[in-house]
């Protein structure tokens, strides 16, 4: 008989694996102490909190917001820009849909006779997407946009 794959094992799988490298300010900031020791109280606290502003240096967007997802160098007439972003995973359930059939045997309380019939096998199917929820733009090393979806 076929084992069925349930979408929660991959899930948790995955929670698992984001877990064991989960990156958080603290553990930023231990990587980048010299860094820290330099900030004064208030932008320490906007970076604990996540937020970043425009003159931020990579280094801050680092200890606010972890490392991107992605990172994208664009070249143009007036010199390189660097766009880090930062994306959202999930899945969307998608429907069900028939593999196949599986056999079962039955058996008659009854007459004792066993039957075999043909089972149909209903899968959920699950789609991955991934939607960027901040892209962040540096010139020469510092912030120079910040982009977002609109709530």
């Amino acid at each position: 008989m076929p084992m069925l794959r349930t979408p929660a094992l991959p899930l948790l799988l995955a929670a698992l694996l984001a877990l064991a490298g989960c990156s958080t300010f603290e553990s930023r900031v231990k990587r980048k102490p010299d860094l820290y020791a330099t900030l004064d109280t208030t932008t320490r606290t906007r970076l604990q909190a996540g937020e970043i502003g425009i003159g931020d240096t990579e280094d801050m967007v680092y200890l606010a917001r972890g490392q991107p997802d992605e990172k994208h160098l664009t070249t143009t007439a007036a010199g390189q820009t660097t766009t880090w972003v930062y994306n959202r995973y999930w899945q969307e359930y998608r429907g069900d849909t028939r593999t196949g059939f599986q056999p079962r045997t039955r058996r008659d309380p009854v007459t004792g006779a066993t039957s075999t019939y043909l089972e149909p096998v209903i899968r959920p199917v699950y789609t991955d997407r991934t939607q960027a929820i901040m892209r962040i733009t540096f010139d020469a090393g510092k912030v120079v946009a910040i982009e977002q979806p609109k709530p």
